[in-house]
C-alpha cells in the first residue's frame, strides 16, 4: 500500500513539533529583550534621598524581576495564542471572512462563480472529499487563492476576483488542485495553528503601541516632576521594539515552515491534473500582472503563508518569503521556459491570455492522453487522486440529471435529494417513509422528494455517494433546528424497513462524519496518539463486519478475517460472532477510532483492504463501505474506478 499520503500527514505533524520548538525559541528571545527593558526601566525609576533621579549601577541579575518578566510574557503570549486559536475554531470560514471573503452561494447563477464551483466539485469528487465551500475575495484584483481549515470537513477554498477573471479553465484547475493538495496533506491544520500560535508573539507589540498612544494622550495632564510619564512612554517604545522583534520571529517561523510545502503542492497539482501548463500558466500570469498576487486586505499579513502565491509586497518580504520565487516555481514546472521574459510580459498580454474562455462547465481540461484507470490498486490512491479520477469526476457530473444537480445546490433541494436516495422500493416501507416526511419534514418536502424520485431511481448506483459530496456545502447552511430535524428524518427513513443495508449505512456515516462537526463546535479535532494494541476490540469489530458482509458462509468469513488480521501481526484477533458483527457495533467502533494518528489509520486501512479483497472481488457496496471507513479515519479515498482492484 502506498504510504505517501500518510507520510505527508506525519511530515505535517513533525512540522507542528518544529513550530512549537521555534515558537519556544522566539519566546525565550523575547523574555531576554523584555528583561533588559525591565532592568533599564527599574533603574530609571531609582531616586536619591531628595527624590531626584539617581544614576546608579545596574544589577544585571535580579531573579525576582526575571520571574515577573517570564510570568508576564507567558501570560501575554499564551493568552494571545489561546484567544486566536479559539477564534479560529470555526475552521476555514473564519479565516476566509477575516480576509473579506464572501461565501459563494451553491445555487448561484453568476457564470464566473459557477465555473469556479464546477471545478471545485470535480476536484472534490475525484479526491473523495466533501465539496468545500468557496469564498470570493471580491475586492482583490490580484491572482491568488487559499485553502483553510482543520480537516476536509471544515475546509474552505478562497479565491480572488482577479483569479476568476484572468485565468482560463486549465489554469484555474491547476490553482484549485494546488489548494486541494494542502487540504489532503495536512498543511491546512498546520497553517491555521501557525496563525494562532504566532498571534501571541505579535500581541506584545500591540500592547506597546496602545501603551504609547495612551501615555502620549495623557502626558499633558501630568506634573513636570512626575517621572512615571516618561517611563510609560519609554516602556511603550520598548514594547513596540520588542513587538517588532516578535514580528521578525513570527515571519521567520512562517517562512521556515511553509516554503518547501509550496513546491510539494505544485507537484501534487501536476500529478492530479496531469497538466503542468495549467499551474505554470497561472504563475506566469501572476508574474505579468501589475497587481501580481498581492492582497489589499489588512488581515493578509497574518494569513500570508496560506496563499497560492505571495500575498504581501515590500522590501523585507524577500527575507521572510513564505513562498519560493515565482521564477523557480515556474522553472520546476516548465524547464524550457525562459524566465527572462517575465520582466517584459506586460499586463495587457497577460489579460488577453486570461480572457480565453472556459472549456464548458465541466470536464478535465483541454489536455489529452488520460488513462481509463490508474495502474495501481485503489487503496494506493488514498489522499493521492490522479488525473484519471478527475476525468471520471467530470464525466460523472456531466451524466447527472440537471434537476438533481440543481436541487443539490440549495439547502431545501439538497435535503430532498438525500431523502430520495433513501426511499425504499418496498411499497410498505416507502409509504412509512413518505408519511414521516409529510408529518415531520419541512413544508412540501415530501412532494419535492417524490418529484426527484423519478430521476434518482434511474441513477446508476455508483453516482449516489458523489451526490452526497455535492450536497454537503448546501446542507451546511441549515440552521441548528433544521439540521436536527434533517438528521432525525434520515435516521427514520433508514430504519423504515427494519434493516440497514450497506448503502444506507455508508450514506449516513459519510454524511454525519462531515456535518456533525460543523453543527457541534465542541467536537474535538485533536488526533490521539493511540497504539493499535490499545484498540484491539475496535479492530476486531471492524474486521469482523467487513469479513461477514459479502462472505458466503463462515469459512469464507474466516478467510477474509484472517487476511485482514494478517496485516496487523502485533495483535491477537478473533472473528466475532454475527450478533456482535453488526453495523451498529461498527458505528461504535469507528467512533472510537475516528481521531487516531495517521500512522495508526494506515495500518488499519491496510487491514480493512486486505479483508475486503480476500476473494479477489470487491462489490460496489464494499467499495463504498471502504470509503466511509477511510473518511472516518481522516484518509480521503478517491472513488473506485471501473475495473480497478481495491488492494
Amino acid at each position: 500500500m502506498s504510504t505517501q499520503f500518510f507520510e505527508n500527514q506525519e511530515a505535517a505533524r513533525r512540522e507542528t513539533s518544529r513550530l512549537v520548538f521555534l515558537f519556544g525559541c522566539a519566546v525565550v528571545g523575547i523574555v531576554g529583550l523584555l528583561y533588559g527593558l525591565a532592568l533599564f526601566l527599574s533603574n530609571l525609576q531609582k531616586t536619591d534621598a531628595y527624590g531626584r533621579v539617581a544614576a546608579m549601577p545596574i544589577e544585571y541579575w535580579q531573579p525576582e524581576l526575571l520571574f515577573q518578566v517570564v510570568l508576564a510574557t507567558f501570560a501575554v503570549v499564551a493568552g494571545g495564542s489561546l484567544y486566536k486559536t479559539l477564534q479560529l475554531r470555526g475552521g476555514g470560514a473564519v479565516v476566509a471572512e477575516s480576509l473579506g471573503g464572501q461565501l459563494i452561494a451553491t445555487d448561484t447563477n453568476d457564470p464566473e462563480a459557477r465555473k469556479v464551483l464546477n471545478v471545485v466539485e470535480e476536484m472534490a469528487i475525484a479526491s473523495g472529499t466533501p465539496t468545500p465551500p468557496v469564498y470570493l475575495l471580491a475586492n482583490e484584483d490580484g491572482i491568488n487563492a487559499f485553502a483553510a481549515g482543520f480537516t476536509p470537513s471544515d475546509a474552505v477554498i478562497g479565491i480572488t476576483r482577479g483569479t476568476i477573471q484572468r485565468l482560463n479553465r486549465d489554469e484555474l484547475q491547476g490553482v484549485i488542485a494546488h489548494e486541494f493538495s494542502h487540504i489532503l496533506s495536512g498543511d491546512m491544520r498546520l497553517n491555521i495553528r501557525l496563525m494562532g500560535t504566532i498571534h501571541g508573539i505579535l500581541l506584545i507589540g500591540i500592547i506597546g503601541y496602545f501603551l504609547l498612544r495612551s501615555s502620549m494622550f495623557a502626558g499633558g495632564r501630568r506634573g513636570g516632576r512626575d517621572n512615571s510619564g516618561a517611563a510609560i512612554v519609554m516602556a511603550g517604545f520598548g514594547l513596540m521594539i520588542v513587538g517588532f522583534m516578535g514580528t521578525f520571529f513570527g515571519n521567520l517561523i512562517k517562512a521556515s515552515v511553509s516554503r518547501q510545502r509550496e513546491f510539494l503542492a505544485d507537484a501534487s497539482a501536476v500529478q492530479f491534473t496531469r497538466n503542468p501548463d495549467g499551474i505554470a500558466g497561472a504563475l506566469k500570469k501572476i508574474a505579468g500582472l501589475d497587481e501580481g498576487s498581492i492582497l489589499v486586505s489588512p488581515s493578509a499579513p497574518q494569513a500570508s503563508h496560506l496563499f497560492f502565491s505571495k500575498g504581501l509586497s515590500g522590501g523585507l518580504q524577500s527575507m521572510f518569503a513564505t513562498h519560493p520565487p515565482l521564477a523557480e516555481r515556474i522553472r520546476r514546472l516548465d524547464p524550457s521556459f525562459d524566465v527572462s521574459v517575465l520582466t517584459s510580459a506586460g499586463t495587457s498580454q497577460t489579460e488577453s491570455a486570461g480572457a480565453a474562455g472556459f472549456a464548458g462547465t465541466s470536464g478535465a481540461g483541454s489536455h489529452t492522453g488520460l488513462p481509463a484507470a490508474p495502474s495501481g490498486p485503489a487503496i494506493e490512491q488514498v489522499g493521492e487522486p490522479t488525473a484519471a479520477h478527475l476525468e471520471y469526476a467530470a464525466q460523472l457530473l456531466a451524466s447527472l440529471p440537471s434537476a438533481v444537480v440543481t436541487a443539490c445546490h440549495e439547502p431545501y433541494g439538497a435535503r430532498a435529494v438525500l431523502y430520495a436516495l433513501l426511499i425504499n422500493r418496498d411499497a410498505d416501507a416507502r409509504r412509512r417513509q413518505l408519511d414521516q416526511l409529510e408529518n415531520f419534514g419541512e413544508a412540501g418536502i415530501a412532494d419535492e422528494t417524490r418529484r426527484l424520485l423519478r430521476d434518482t431511481e434511474r441513477l446508476d448506483s455508483h453516482v449516489r455517494l458523489p451526490l452526497v459530496d455535492i450536497a454537503l456545502p448546501a446542507l451546511r447552511n441549515l440552521s441548528q433546528p433544521q439540521y436536527a430535524a434533517f438528521e432525525t428524518n434520515v435516521q427514520v427513513l433508514i430504519e423504515a424497513d427494519k434493516r440497514i443495508d450497506l448503502f444506507e449505512w455508508t450514506l449516513q456515516r459519510i454524511l454525519f462524519t462531515h456535518l456533525r462537526p460543523h453543527f457541534d463546535r465542541t467536537a474535538s479535532r485533536v488526533r490521539r496518539n493511540l497504539r493499535l494494541s490499545k484498540l484491539t476490540a475496535e479492530c476486531e469489530v471492524v474486521l469482523s463486519v467487513l469479513a461477514r458482509f459479502g462472505a458466503a458462509g463462515d469459512a469464507a468469513a474466516q478467510k477474509s478475517f484472517d487476511q485482514g488480521a494478517g496485516a496487523l501481526p502485533d495483535l491477537s484477533l478473533e472473528l466475532l460472532p454475527k450478533n456482535r458483527s453488526g453495523l451498529t457495533a461498527l458505528d461504535d467502533a469507528l467512533s472510537r477510532l475516528a481521531r487516531v494518528e495517521s500512522r495508526v489509520a494506515l495500518q488499519l486501512l491496510s487491514a480493512c483492504a486486505a479483508a475486503v479483497a480476500s476473494d479477489g472481488f470487491v462489490s460496489e457496496a464494499q467499495g463504498e463501505m471502504m470509503r466511509a471507513i477511510a473518511d472516518t479515519l481522516g484518509a480521503p479515498m478517491p472513488p473506485l474506478l471501473p475495473g480497478q482492484r481495491l488492494f
